[in-house]
């Protein structure tokens, strides 16, 4: 089954192809300030519409999408194109998706 999100303004429209198992809630510097809670998934799995802008943190190793019009954050892809996974904030999706699922620390400050 898939599910459908967007940002606060709709400028940003993802499609996630399977359901979430767990949320993954990471405590680096720019997650513990926006409140992203993740999911992860193969790129071919998931559907992005619109324009985002992207940020690019100090390791390089990931680009952290928002929408350059509400500011919402959205997903990151990897810079390494054959790294399969991606994360999308599951707090685009209606809270019926995600609150009752099983939050999953990611020590990303240890990084």
């Amino acid at each position: 089954m898939s599910h459908h999100g967007s940002c606060h303004c709709g400028a940003i429209k993802i499609t996630i192809a399977d359901d979430p198992v767990d949320a993954g809630q990471c405590n680096c510097s720019i997650c513990r300030r926006t409140g992203a809670l993740w999911t992860y998934s193969s790129p071919n799995r998931v559907t992005v519409e619109g324009e985002g802008q992207g940020y690019v943190q100090g390791d390089r190793t990931m680009t952290l999408w928002h929408c350059p019009t509400c500011g919402i954050i959205t997903h990151w892809t990897a810079f390494d194109p054959a790294y399969d996974r991606m994360g999308v904030n599951l707090r685009l999706f209606d809270p019926a998706l995600w609150e009752a699922l099983p939050r999953r620390l990611i020590d990303g400050a240890s990084w």
